[in-house]
């Protein structure tokens, strides 16, 4: 069996922090999102391929570097160009003559994916990873599932009225032969943007098995707020021995300071922040909030947001909030 990772979408729910950065890559502690991934699909001793795009190609190949990992870039750079989940998918599994396991790269969760494996081996049908995320509202944002004992009968991509608060977490196994389906399906002209429709159109074709992870928690990073609720859950604390920490100030753990972070006055950082390489924190409180690299903060009260590289932002208060690279915002 073949892995398949799959990072190549452009993430625009998180712009503008997306524009530079792939949402897989987005630090989560000391890790990044798809290290988690990645550490849990390595436990399979399998080949391992990560689909990406050309924006970030070089990112991936660096964070590929020591890796058992096979890049596989997809030739676009913008999200007008982007193929679409299932016409990447196809692109990298029509060479494959190999059963494959599908994850998709800026997901996060706490289960093994064991049981999905051994489901597949024993059906040899395509089997899709299920969640119970308890709540019929929350539902309508992803694919639902309609089971029949282990067989999905249906699956409704972000209904109105949900069958099921079981919803598609993007992690699938595959036989083989599931790789032509693939490309006759985006050869037809059907919708091609995500897995979930692939999955209706196999329904009709064939058993589909669901496996319902219960046991762990789940989270879809595609808003600055499940971002935010993932690094807060998975988040460990490092601090960089070059940080430099006034004596009137505090951190509260976790923290993750990368090096040649100044930390002056009486600033708060933490608990669950993340302060990137060379950032400057004078008099200013920082939770559960992500600033990435040489930004300034002065004099600021920083909470549940997420800014960018290169910003300088002085006397102000900011909750909830994404500011794009290079920003200045003062007030008074």
């Amino acid at each position: 069996m073949k892995v398949i990772i799959m990072a190549g979408g452009y993430a625009t729910r998180l712009w503008p922090i997306t524009k530079s950065k792939a949402k897989p890559l987005l630090p989560v502690g000391t890790k990044r999102i798809v290290d988690h991934v990645y550490e849990k699909v390595l436990k399979f001793n399998s080949p391992i391929l990560l689909s990406t795009n050309k924006r970030f190609e070089e990112d991936f190949r660096k964070w590929a570097e020591g890796k058992d990992v096979e890049v596989v870039v997809e030739d676009t750079m913008r999200e007008e160009e982007k193929l679409g989940a299932v016409k990447a998918l196809a692109q990298v599994v029509e060479g494959i003559d190999d059963d494959f396991l599908v994850v998709a790269g800026d997901n996060i969760f706490s289960f093994e994916l064991n049981p999905i494996v051994e489901l597949f081996r024993k059906k040899k049908s395509p089997v899709t990873a299920l969640y119970d995320v308890g709540d019929y509202e929350l539902a309508k944002r992803y694919g639902v599932a309609e089971l029949e004992g282990e067989i999905v009968r249906r699956f409704y991509e972000k209904p109105e009225k949900p069958a099921s608060t079981l919803v598609g977490i993007a992690i699938y196994t595959f036989p083989r032969e599931i790789a032509d389906l693939l490309v006759e399906y985006v050869g037809g002209n059907e919708r091609s943007d995500n897995l979930g429709d692939f999955l209706s159109y196999l329904c009709q074709k064939m058993d589909v098995y669901g496996c319902i992870f219960d046991n762990g928690n789940w989270y879809d990073v595609g808003n600055p707020d499940s971002y935010i609720e993932a690094f807060k859950f998975y988040t460990d604390s490092f601090v960089h021995e070059s940080v430099e920490v006034a004596k009137a100030a505090k951190i509260i753990e976790p923290v993750v300071i990368e090096r040649d972070v100044v930390i002056k006055g009486r600033s708060i950082v933490g608990p669950y922040a993340y302060i990137g390489e060379g950032c400057e924190i004078d008099s200013s409180d920082v939770s559960e909030s992500v600033v990435f690299s040489k930004t300034v903060l002065k004099r600021v009260r920083l909470w549940r947001s997420i800014i960018d590289d290169d910003c300088e932002i002085r006397n102000i208060e900011l909750s909830g909030s994404i500011i794009g690279g290079h920003a200045k915002i003062q007030r008074g």
